[in-house]
């Protein structure tokens, strides 16, 4: 969510909306990078509600690597980790997957 609403929505980092235009062209890029914050912004808030955690799971993970394969391979250079973006996103996949399908609601710890 923070980084939706922070780097996308309030173009706080630059460096996201020239991703876009160097995928979805510079005509686009500003009303697109918008759009995608929002939609990052919704999938936070559809997250932190706990429902279908599996379905949310795996449209977060093919999101996920979706995004970061289009930029590996079309903007590497303005990535902030250059190709070691995939693989931290690669690690992030994997702790979704285990939030998502490994975990069980007993095994978490509540106040």
């Amino acid at each position: 969510m923070a980084n939706g609403l922070g780097a996308k929505v309030l173009g706080l980092i630059p460096r996201h909306q020239e991703i876009v235009a160097r995928i979805l062209g510079p005509s686009f890029a500003e009303p697109l990078t918008l759009l995608i914050g929002l939609s990052e912004i919704a999938m936070g808030l559809w997250i932190l509600k706990e429902k279908h955690k599996k379905v949310t799971a795996a449209i977060q993970i093919g999101i996920v690597l979706t995004m970061n394969l289009l930029e590996t391979f079309l903007a590497r250079d303005l990535l902030l980790w250059g190709p070691w973006n995939l693989l931290f996103a690669l690690l992030f996949c994997g702790v979704v997957f285990y939030h998502g399908f490994v975990l069980k609601a007993s095994d978490h710890v509540t106040p």
